[in-house]
C-alpha cells in the first residue's frame, strides 16, 4: 500500500528554510515560532546545501555549546538524504531508516526537485496521511 502513495499527495509544500550565515540562536527562533523540526538550508541559488534541527540545535544551545554569532553553515549537515516527489511512501520510510546514524532516527526528509526543496516530509506527515484516509499499512 505504501508503494502506491506518491510523497507530492503527503509532503508539507511551505518549507520553512535558513541560510548558511544566520547565526544559530535565530535559526532555533524560527523552528520554534513555526513549530518545524527541521530547516533545510539554502544557498543564494535556492540549491539545498544542508539542514539543522531542532533537536540538534536545542540540545547544542542548553548545553551552551554555540559562541556568540555561530553560524548555521558551521553545524549544519552536509550531505543531507533527500527523496524525489514521485518516489513513494515506502521510499521514504526507507530512505529514514536506511540514512539515520547508528542509534538515531531520521523523522523529517527534503523533498528536491531539480535541486530545489519543493516540499519536505515527516513521519508525522506520514502518520496524519494514514489516520485522514484510513489506510492500512
Amino acid at each position: 500500500m505504501l508503494k502506491k502513495i506518491k510523497i507530492n499527495e503527503v509532503m508539507t509544500e511551505d518549507v520553512v528554510t535558513t541560510r548558511p550565515d544566520e547565526e544559530v540562536v535565530f535559526a532555533f527562533e524560527k523552528l520554534m515560532k513555526h513549530k518545524v523540526s527541521a530547516l533545510p538550508v539554502l544557498d543564494d541559488s535556492e540549491n539545498m546545501i544542508g539542514i539543522v534541527t531542532a533537536t540538534d540545535l536545542g540540545y547544542n544551545l542548553i548545553l551552551d555549546k554555540y559562541k556568540l554569532g555561530t553560524k548555521v553553515s558551521s553545524v549544519m549537515v552536509e550531505n543531507v538524504a533527500s527523496l524525489d516527489p514521485n518516489e513513494s511512501l515506502y521510499d521514504a520510510v526507507c530512505a529514514m531508516e536506511s540514512n539515520a546514524p547508528d542509534g538515531s532516527i531520521i523523522n523529517q526528509l527534503p523533498v528536491l526537485k531539480d535541486g530545489k526543496v519543493v516540499g519536505i516530509v515527516s513521519d508525522g506527515d506520514i502518520i496524519k496521511y494514514l489516520i485522514e484516509n484510513n489506510k492500512e499499512v
